[in-house]
């Protein structure tokens, strides 16, 4: 087993990277509906820009394609984590306590995600990384 672990973690500096990339275009995906109103069809159709769920879109927007260069990788990530935090209270808490009946996961797993991100950092494939580099 110790072999098997050896092997895996050689790939553990790529696989945040992905990681990263992968959480910034899902919170990418909801400012781009949120605020520029793509695609057609989402509930987000009818946020305004300047209600709390604009300025979430502007947030997850302008952060998410941060996230996604890995630039500012981890002040990025803790204001992503405290929007979410506040996202899971201030919509789905209140609805139940359960997350699996108050629709919350998804904002949990957000936190945490990023959460992760401010301790562990962008990876090797980032822009904090290439900056890093050349300094």
């Amino acid at each position: 087993m110790d072999s098997f672990n050896k092997m895996l973690a050689r790939f553990e500096p790529q696989v945040l990277s992905i990681f990263r990339v992968v959480t910034g275009l899902l919170m990418f995906q909801f400012g781009v509906a949120k605020i520029l109103k793509f695609p057609p069809g989402t509930p987000f159709e009818k946020v305004q820009a300047f209600s709390l769920f604009g300025v979430a879109g502007m947030f997850e927007l302008i952060l998410g394609g941060l996230l996604i260069l890995g630039l500012l990788t981890r002040p990025v990530a803790f204001i992503l984590s405290g929007e979410m935090a506040c996202a899971y209270f201030i919509e789905h808490f209140p609805r139940n306590f359960i997350p699996l009946l108050n629709g919350g996961n998804l904002a949990i797993m957000f936190c945490f995600s990023c959460l992760y991100f401010v301790c562990a950092g962008g990876g090797p494939w980032s822009l904090d990384a290439l900056i890093g580099k050349k300094g």
